[in-house]
């Protein structure tokens, strides 16, 4: 069977202060984000990935940059966040379960390798990194069965981690997730939908530790800087 991965790339990335679109940004090794993403995809699935990237701002960059996959457009990309990113995605994708990346994450391909055991088993999950707790950051906390129970931005005090942006949503839990994600807010982040599935559907999304793989999101300098020396 196909494995469904969704980019998110619609974004403006205006914390990173570059003139193209984030996945665009040139890593140390040559490749920019995308292309280290798409790399990773391929050599540990390799034709059984189908890639969707979600595109919005200067789209034709990442339609030059990436023509070997499909692609969605989401035309508010500078009204809306990765909620309705994410909505439109999973909306075009069927009753497959979805993979999705976050389109700043440079990352180590065994995190793929590490996770495939819950895609085979058909598992909604959110990797996260134990070893980090930063406040701007999504943080997660977990139920007494283990499950996801919090996650966002405000998690407080009992965070245990942080979320690194490499996600799965199973077949059976898509609907809620979808629906969810239709009601919030169009500024609201995609972990938004996620946590009131969690609360309100039953949904159980479980988290996988990640930490000793790199698992970098680019929003600033320092970011690309840390990102640069785990390449």
């Amino acid at each position: 069977m196909s494995i469904q991965t969704v980019i998110l790339a619609a974004g403006m990335g205006t914390r990173l202060g570059r003139p193209h679109p984030k996945p665009l940004t040139e890593l140390r090794d040559g490749r920019t984000i995308l292309a280290q993403q798409l790399g990773n995809l391929r050599s540990v699935y390799g034709r059984e990935a189908e890639v969707l990237i979600v595109v919005g701002f200067k789209l034709e960059m990442i339609l030059e940059a990436a023509p070997n996959v499909a692609f969605t457009y989401n035309e508010v990309y500078d009204q809306t966040n990765t909620s309705k990113s994410l909505l439109r995605a999973l909306r075009v994708t069927g009753d497959r379960g979805v993979l999705w990346l976050n389109g700043d994450v440079v990352f180590h391909p065994d995190v793929l390798r590490r996770v495939q055991p819950l895609i085979d088993e058909s598992k909604s999950f959110v990797c996260v990194n134990t070893s980090s707790v930063g406040d701007e950051e999504v943080k997660y906390t977990v139920d007494d069965e283990g499950f996801i129970k919090e996650l966002s931005k405000k998690v407080g005090a009992g965070a245990l981690g942080e979320a690194v942006g490499i996600n799965y949503i199973a077949a059976q839990d898509k609907a809620k997730l979808l629906q969810r994600l239709d009601e919030v807010h169009d500024q609201e982040y995609f972990e938004g939908g996620l946590e009131l599935a969690i609360a309100h559907d039953g949904v159980k999304v479980t988290p996988v530790d990640i930490s000793d793989l790199y698992a970098v999101e680019v929003d600033f300098a320092e970011d690309l800087e840390r990102a640069n020396q785990e390449l």
